[in-house]
């Protein structure tokens, strides 16, 4: 996967969708141009009633219509704001899935689910509302002001000269207040991430915490996070009340100016009330810069964090123009699987270290050694899942690591401890959506794994939708095998995978394992002597 980062992500969307983005342009330019012609219309109105000349129909005509077209512009600029910022969220959200399947296994342990969703939802929203109700507004206000300054300038040079000296004075504050928004609104971000990934922890090991006695200190964790999240909302809302009543000051010291006044400027009174009404709408978008600026600095937060994991390392694939699917297949060599001179770490401290051994097609092993001699590290390994350190891990003379994700099922067929249901049918869970598997393969799988009757003894056999209460603890199990078994793989690895199970149960596990593993190559890691398969590796 290409690096990615937010910015390129939006441009990609507004490359993408470039009639969207030519109709936002010209909504916010057709906007602000014709909010300009109202007061010129309506000050021309009132100079002919005080000459005592009736004004022309026209003039009323154009006066509402204009107002009329605004209306609209401004209607449809925000239309194509919302429509421009969802594209946005569905590009951001397809980019950080596709960046999340590229992650190193160290980078998804090391993400809290939590904060994964915090970034999939709450950050991603922030990026839309960065250009619904964010930027796009500010840049459509600060081109309102100058439209104005520039129009009061050729009706009133002093008072166009007074607005130049305030503003730069509003510029100038309105970035301090931006700056420790953005500060407490990164610092607001990660305290909620934080707070999100503490709950799911806390459910998933409560038990232990339970056993342990621990529930004050989880209690504890929760409150300091929760007390950080309010702590950086205060400090928002603390910027965003300062920043607010001085504008409002400021507004009303610029547009308190009576009649006689601005007479006294050298202003007919049409032109006076013009200028009433450009001063008002001049500090209407000043006023509403403190909104503004709370969801940009939320959303800019929202960007820092989403940058941070589009950062993370991914999982690199060497590219071999000669490597396809089935190549790992068509090797002449005997010999499956090849580690050869193996290191690797973990935080610098070796796990497996110069392991070397070799495993002939249709051969049968079991990986045997104490807790943490780096068992389960050799099929991460195997799988492709990380790269040694040193040495290299072959199947069938290439490297793991140089096999299309595409073609990796044909190769391996992984069962694990406990199985890991997907949403929708027993089918499905057998072919994980893989329409390569064909009902018959299904059907050939469950029966070699002795969980087909149990299948066809549900509502709608393989077509139900499956629920946890459908299959005993050993029929999940089965039900594993027949999923590993069903794209007919010629390496089956299986881990632990009677570990939880009672005698009977286990007995119909390796019945149905000695079924399924007949013609081909077999890894297994167990500490039960019954289930060990084959010849015996012993890991130091």
């Amino acid at each position: 996967m290409i690096n990615k980062s937010v910015g390129r992500v939006i441009l990609n969307t507004i490359k993408e969708k470039w009639l969207l983005t030519a109709g936002i342009v010209i909504t916010v330019a057709g906007a602000i141009v014709t909010a300009l012609f109202p007061p010129l219309i309506l000050a021309g109105i009132i100079d002919t009633v005080t000459s005592g000349t009736m004004p022309a129909f026209y003039m009323i005509i154009m006066y509402f219509g204009f107002l009329l077209i605004t209306g609209l512009m401004e209607s449809a600029r925000e239309t194509f704001l919302t429509v421009f910022g969802q594209k946005i969220t569905h590009s951001l959200r397809s980019a950080l899935m596709d960046k999340y399947s590229c992650l190193t296994t160290s980078g998804l342990t090391s993400q809290e689910p939590g904060t994964v969703v915090s970034r999939f939802v709450g950050d991603a929203d922030t990026v839309e509302n960065l250009f619904t109700s964010g930027i796009i507004s500010m840049f459509a206000d600060a081109c309102k002001i100058i439209s104005i300054v520039a129009v009061i300038w050729f009706k009133n040079k002093g008072l166009a000269i007074v607005l130049l000296v305030i503003l730069p004075f509003l510029f100038v504050f309105t970035r301090i207040i931006q700056k420790n928004m953005l500060a407490a609104q990164i610092e607001n971000r990660r305290a909620v991430g934080r707070a999100s990934g503490h709950v799911p922890e806390t459910l998933h090991n409560i038990r232990t915490i339970h056993t342990l006695g621990k529930e004050n200190y989880m209690a504890e964790r929760y409150d300091e996070y929760i007390c950080e999240s309010y702590a950086a909302v205060e400090k928002t809302n603390f910027y965003d009340a300062v920043y607010s009543p001085v504008i409002a000051v400021v507004m009303l010291f610029s547009a308190s100016g009576n009649q006689s006044v601005l007479t006294f400027f050298g202003m007919s009174a049409g032109t006076a009330v013009a200028v009433i009404n450009y001063i008002s709408q001049i500090f209407a978008p000043v006023e509403s810069l403190g909104m503004e600026i709370q969801t940009i600095q939320s959303a800019i937060a929202g960007v820092h964090r989403i940058n941070e994991f589009f950062e993370m390392d991914e999982f690199l694939i060497r590219k071999d123009s000669s490597i396809t699917e089935n190549t790992a297949m068509e090797a002449d060599s005997d010999v499956l699987v090849d580690f050869n001179n193996v290191t690797f770490a973990y935080d610098d401290k070796n796990v497996v270290e110069n392991l070397s051994f070799s495993i002939k097609k249709g051969e049968q092993v079991t990986l045997s050694g104490r807790t943490g001699a780096g068992k389960s590290t050799i099929f991460k390994l195997l799988l492709g899942l990380y790269e040694p350190d040193n040495g290299s891990v072959l199947i069938a003379g290439q490297k793991v690591t140089a096999i299309p994700d595409s073609g990796k099922r044909k190769i391996y067929g992984y069962v694990e401890q406990t199985f890991h249901m997907v949403p929708g049918t027993v089918k499905d869970q057998i072919t994980l959506y893989d329409v390569s598997i064909t009902d018959e393969d299904v059907i050939e799988a469950a029966k070699a794994a002795g969980i087909h009757d149990a299948i066809m003894e549900l509502d709608n056999g393989y077509d139900t939708i499956c629920k946890p209460e459908d299959f005993s603890q050993g029929q999940w199990q089965l039900l594993s095998i027949a999923r590993a078994a069903a794209a007919k793989p010629e390496l089956l690895m299986l881990d632990e995978i009677t570990a939880n199970l009672d005698a009977d149960t286990e007995k119909n596990v390796l019945d149905a394992l000695n079924r399924v593993s007949r013609n081909r190559t077999v890894i297994s890691i167990s500490h039960r002597a019954n289930a060990q398969m084959g010849r015996i590796i012993e890991i130091a």
